[in-house]
């Protein structure tokens, strides 16, 4: 009887072993286990030892067999990846699926939406972790940084790999804060599909357009989910009409709630015509219970869905022309005859279209319409063979990847985040980054868990990888097998190319599209402790930078300080923080200041020599430029080259990119501020060069050259514009605008959204410096407000003296 329950217990030692793995070699663990095993036959005495042994070996061996590679146990993680009770699926359909069954999805939104709440519940619901994380409580697994769980938003966008019904799925949860836009955008560089998610109450807010636009931007179909359903003020009609009017998007309305508000209850699933109602005595949400729609039981529920579904089957119709001709062909006396997976089927084709958006509601805190919008991820998002990426032909099938985050860890160092498009990734694997020109060594794969990671053999097309040993790899790089690989794309690319007549240039075509990186608006100056500590904060400085591109870090030429530069307060106030924290460094930051612009207003011309002799050469060179301004829509600073026709080709070919840096390094900082120059077109009329002049003094003259002209014009600051949305209740209106006229605030439009007003404007970046603590004093805390960077204003002339004279400590 013993013997039997011994052998009954052993199913426990298979999962117990990749756990172990990494701790210890399986002979020390094996030895472990059979001395503990020993000691427990020997107290009840009726075992041989050696059928002890047997059990135990064959267990080990067994399972060794079935699972190779290690996978640690997380953080609240109910069962490893692929284990259902105590089964255990090959190795091989774990980690690589077939990529009909990949999806990789990102959750975006607005700041404060319930996107980290959404992707909480996902992970509970899915079986990757036992306990529900909340944002307020600091223990959701997506937001793991301190200072996300101190101040309860996103800052870092976190992938985390889990299995849904079959399908696997890559999600990664982005910030919603503005001054982490750069987050997003890489991140939905390399995701097939998107999760919208919107505050029901709120409907289409500000850093939703921008997300949008972004979705827009990589042509990524989306699912829209509204949020906060049980919300006081929650309006599913109001959110929907949104999306309609500001996203100009089609809403197909896949579900209808039960209630809202406070007697939010369910949803109802138009398409099956069934009800989805939440047990109210369960706490996590997990029981629920689909019932059809009866005449008898609900019938004006019944009606009400039934006009929906009719209503979802003509939108569809007008925009699929397959499901149009099936319609009318056998379907159109009766659509309640219409099969739903033929509905569900033309949905899918119609979001990987972008025609149209599928919309459905829930409350992810209060547990409600998770898993139904986990299934329309599977059914209606596309899987990476159905994205087209024309690059792909190129490459055939060896390895094509995007690296597009790179984190760095203590232990292990840089972790870089790759998009795998073609091929496989495998430890040990030698690859070539393009971008960079040099070949690396990946040391060990990683399949992404947020802050926790398991090892792996290899990975295949369609799956995000994390990768460890890649020291020169950043954001936006592109990774093949080899330099060989790459010329043999190349020259295929060139031929389609000669095929349809384009004028891209190889490099272009091989390249993946990267990042834009926006320009920072805010600087400021950044102190060691001790003189000792600068090379340790020019470190930490530097694995910052990788990690994040929109951070940039630049010498003061004149005061010789190191100057932080960054896209807001929260930026720069987060960055200081973790420079604390990680890297056990007190800096001192310089007061915050606004990243200015510069112009001229007028046509000039100059002309330089440059005459030396170093040692037995003479350097000889003169310049003659002509500067003058233009008019651009552009934030990113543009500076226009042209040469005049009577400038010699032949001296020309040698000498343009030392002219051309001479103009880039003239126009880093004007004669203002020594802010950079924009919107400036530099003429080179003529250039005249002695023999064996060197490089260094063609760009030195034509520097100092453009320099005089940008002097001898008249000159203009620029300082950047926000655009600013204020949602506040209808009582503090009044106080919020008075304030917004005294920091030069141009309104647009006062718009009411339930209860309270949006106020629409624009507003010089410079007067809106600690505007959160005094909008909250104003409206006793009820107020919010989103900003994002507009474009760059020339400013008056009366306030360009006063900020000249500040600068200069006239005032």
């Amino acid at each position: 009887m013993k013997r039997e329950w011994i052998q009954g217990q052993a199913w426990w030692l298979t999962p117990v072993i990749p756990a172990l793995w990494e701790a210890e070699t399986v002979t020390v663990w094996r030895i472990k286990m059979l001395t503990n095993l020993r000691i427990f036959a020997m107290s009840h005495q009726t075992i041989p030892s050696v059928y002890i042994n047997n059990i135990c070996c064959y267990k080990i061996r067994a399972s060794l067999k079935r699972l190779k590679p290690h996978v640690p146990l997380g953080r609240n993680c109910s069962s490893l990846p692929g284990l259902i009770g105590n089964d255990i699926k090959s190795l091989h359909s774990i980690i690589n699926p077939p990529i009909a069954k990949i999806r990789n999805i990102g959750i975006m939104a607005h700041i404060d939406a319930g996107k980290t709440t959404t992707t909480e519940r996902i992970l509970y619901y899915s079986g990757y972790t036992r306990s529900l994380g909340d944002v307020d409580d600091g223990d959701t697994v997506t937001d793991f940084m301190a200072q996300e769980r101190e101040r309860g938003i996103t800052i870092q966008s976190a992938a985390v790999t889990f299995d849904w019904k079959g399908y696997r799925v890559n999600l990664i949860d982005t910030p919603g804060h503005v001054d982490f836009t750069l987050e997003v955008e890489r991140c939905l560089r390399v995701l097939d599909g998107a999760v919208a998610v919107f505050d029901a109450s709120a409907g289409v807010e500000a850093q939703t357009l921008t997300v949008w636009r972004q979705a827009d931007k990589h042509n990524i179909p989306r699912i829209c989910f509204l949020n906060k359903m049980d919300k006081t003020g929650a309006s599913f009609k109001y959110a929907v009409e949104s999306i309609r009017e500001k996203l100009k998007a089609k809403p197909l309305l896949l579900q209808l709630p039960i209630g809202e508000a406070k007697t939010f209850k369910g949803v109802v699933d138009v398409v099956m015509k069934e009800k989805l109602l939440w047990n109210c005595n369960s706490n996590d949400g997990k029981d629920f219970e689909r019932k059809p729609l009866l005449e008898m039981n609900d019938p004006e529920l019944l009606k009400e869905t039934t006009e929906a579904r009719n209503a979802l089957i003509e939108q569809v119709a007008d925009l699929d022309d397959e499901f149009a001709d099936l319609v009318l062909e056998e379907f159109s006396e009766n659509f309640d005859l219409l099969p739903a997976e033929k509905l569900q089927t033309a949905i899918h084709r119609v979001t990987l279209a972008q025609t149209a958006v599928p919309v459905l509601c829930g409350s992810a805190l209060k547990n409600k319409g998770i898993q139904p919008l986990l299934d329309a991820v599977t059914m209606y998002l596309p899987s990476p063979e159905e994205r087209n990426y024309e690059f792909l032909q190129w490459y055939k099938d060896d390895l094509c990847a995007l690296a597009f985050k790179v984190l760095h860890d203590k232990q292990r160092g840089p972790l870089v985040f790759m998009r795998i498009y073609s091929g496989t990734i495998k430890p040990q694997l030698a690859i070539h980054n393009i971008n960079g020109n040099c070949t690396e060594r990946i040391s060990r794969l990683l399949l992404p868990f947020a802050d926790q990671h398991v090892e792996i053999p290899s990975l295949t097309a369609g799956n995000i990888a994390l990768t460890v040993g890649l020291k020169h790899t950043a954001t936006g790089d592109t990774i093949v097998s080899s330099k060989s690989s790459a010329l043999a794309a190349a020259r295929r690319a060139e031929r389609e190319g000669e095929k349809k007549h384009r004028q891209n240039n190889e490099a272009e075509r091989l390249l993946l599209a990267g990042v834009e990186i926006p320009e920072p608006v805010f600087f400021c100056t950044i102190e060691p402790p001790s003189l000792s500590k600068q090379p340790d904060l020019e470190h930490a400085l530097k694995c910052l930078q990788r990690e994040d591109p929109s951070l940039k870090v630049r010498l003061d030429p004149d005061s010789g300080q190191t100057v932080l530069c960054g896209m807001g307060e929260l930026h720069i106030e987060i960055i200081h923080d973790r420079i604390k924290r990680e890297y056990g460094l007190e800096t001192y930051l310089g007061p915050l200041q606004v990243a200015y612009r510069e112009t001229i207003l007028n046509s000039v011309r100059a002309t330089d020599t440059l005459d030396r002799t170093l040692g037995d050469k003479r350097h000889l060179v003169t310049v003659e430029v002509e500067a003058r301004p233009i008019e651009t829509s552009s934030v990113m600073p543009v500076i226009e080259f042209e040469y005049a026709e009577s400038i010699n080709e032949g001296l020309l070919k040698v000498s343009q990119e030392a002219i051309e840096n001479g103009i880039h390094s003239a126009c880093l900082q004007g004669p203002l501020l020594g802010s950079p120059i924009q919107d400036v077109a530099i003429t080179l009329h003529s250039l005249t060069i002695h023999p064996g002049t060197s490089t260094t003094m063609i760009s030195a003259c034509v520097s100092r050259c453009v320099q005089k002209a940008l002097k001898k014009a008249d000159k203009q600051v620029l300082e950047p514009l926000m655009n600013l949305e204020v949602t506040v209740a209808r009582d503090y209106l009044s106080p919020v605008l008075a304030d917004l006229a005294q920091r030069r605030g141009n309104i647009q439009e006062i718009q009411t959204r339930q209860d309270n007003k949006v106020v629409i404007g624009f507003v010089p970046l410079a007067e809106i410096m600690g505007y959160s603590t005094v909008l909250r004093t104003l409206t006793s805390g009820s107020a919010t407000f989103a900003l994002e960077l507009s474009t760059y204003q020339a400013m008056n002339p009366q306030d360009q003296n006063t900020l000249l004279n500040r600068r200069s400590g006239l005032t």
